[in-house]
């Protein structure tokens, strides 16, 4: 069983294990940069699992990333019947690619 750990980045928990590529909310770092999650929730390798309340002591995912972009286009429209009123409006969320590296003890 490989090695797991569940972290939070933008306000979200992403379960993650090294060699995983993930999308997360966009981070102020360059492409080909490294980058280090030390809110660790969850760490579980093959002989325990530890819990953090609320994080683990100790433990760091490291990850490189790959690239920064922005997600396909969503569009949001807003429609009241009878009162000829109406919005649309697109979004387009950015967005860091990131592969995981390793998950560190010390």
């Amino acid at each position: 069983m490989a090695e797991i750990a569940v972290i939070r980045t933008g306000g979200k928990q992403y379960i993650v294990s090294p060699g995983q590529r993930i999308k997360v909310e966009k981070l102020p770092i360059k492409e080909g940069g490294e980058v280090v999650f030390d809110e660790v929730l969850l760490v579980d390798d093959a002989k325990k699992v530890e819990i953090g309340t609320p994080k683990v002591a100790g433990v760091k995912v490291q990850g490189k990333v790959l690239k920064q972009g922005k997600a396909k286009k969503v569009i949001v429209f807003k429609f009241k019947a009878k009162k000829r009123e109406k919005k649309k409006r697109g979004h387009r969320q950015p967005y860091s690619e990131i592969e995981i590296l390793k998950i560190e003890r010390k």
